[in-house]
């Protein structure tokens, strides 16, 4: 990787020497593993493409060394958000190296709109606490038409069950969901002796570019709702899952068979669904 806006003005101390200093140690009750080495957190920059003149947010960066991947990419300006105040206090140094690009935000990233942090194009680039990464994608989603880009990384069983195909294990609403709204593939499989302290199981890196076209936000909870019934009891036939929110009749207008099951359903299918619940409701 070639820095090509590098505002250092001397060389940044070590990372393992930093947290040492800081005594960062990752807290398991914000799922934090830090990922520390440089070339893996190069390669997932490399992996995200071309960051000129893009804003870059990272959420939970901990000591940084993914942030310092980020820094040393042509990104515009980069936005750490944290909410791990022995971890801001650590990203204060790295600021110094990097004045007018890095900004740091010591928020709840659950509890706020991220877009509002920058100017679009906006991107954001994270390896996720185990423990909210799915909720945040979610969050994300429902405002992608703010977002040109994600590059996340996930536990690998999260991975799989966003990308997931029907009729397949991971499939489900996660699956639905994210795939309905943008295009989501496995970029790189991370093994959990490149962390520290090291998972107990793989990680994996996640493009997710969302579609041009996105839908209004009450078709979005029309969707968030049909998912829930559908795969809230998987293995039951969509008349017994459905039932709830009168799937008997959708099922017949989508020209669906009642005896499927959620897992067979496409996403396309499932976008049907919605759209007749959501004038359902209006009706």
């Amino acid at each position: 990787m070639t820095p090509t806006k590098n505002n250092q003005n001397n060389i940044l101390p070590p990372l393992k020497e930093t947290i040492h200093k800081h005594n960062l140690l990752a807290k398991k009750s914000l799922g934090q593993h830090f990922l520390l080495d440089p070339k893996i957190n190069e390669q997932i920059i490399d992996l995200a493409g071309d960051l000129e003149n893009k804003n870059i947010i990272e959420v939970g960066p901990g000591p940084g060394g993914l942030t310092r991947a980020i820094l040393s990419s042509n990104a515009e300006t980069v936005t750490g958000v944290e909410i791990d105040n022995r971890a801001v206090i650590l990203l204060q140094e790295l600021k110094k190296y990097y004045p007018q690009r890095f900004k740091i935000v010591e928020r709840n990233a659950l509890e706020f709109d991220l877009s509002t942090l920058c100017q679009a194009p906006r991107q954001i680039i994270s390896n996720l606490p185990y423990n909210v990464g799915t909720a945040l994608l979610l969050n994300w989603l429902k405002q992608a038409n703010h977002w040109e880009r994600f590059t996340l990384m996930f536990q690998q069983e999260v991975a799989y069950r966003i990308c997931a195909a029907p009729n397949t294990e991971f499939y489900g609403r996660l699956s639905v969901i994210s795939q309905w709204i943008a295009s989501c593939t496995i970029l790189k499989q991370i093994p959990p002796g490149a962390f520290f302290p090291p998972p107990k199981v793989y990680s994996s890196v996640i493009q997710i570019i969302p579609y041009k076209k996105q839908p209004s936000l009450a078709l979005f909870k029309a969707m968030e709702t049909i998912t829930a019934a559908a795969f809230g009891q998987r293995r039951k036939m969509l008349r017994s899952s459905l039932k709830s929110i009168n799937g008997k009749t959708l099922l017949a207008k989508a020209s669906i068979d009642e005896t499927r099951r959620a897992e067979t359903l496409s996403i396309n299918e499932f976008d049907l669904l919605a759209r007749l619940y959501l004038d359902k409701q209006h009706s």
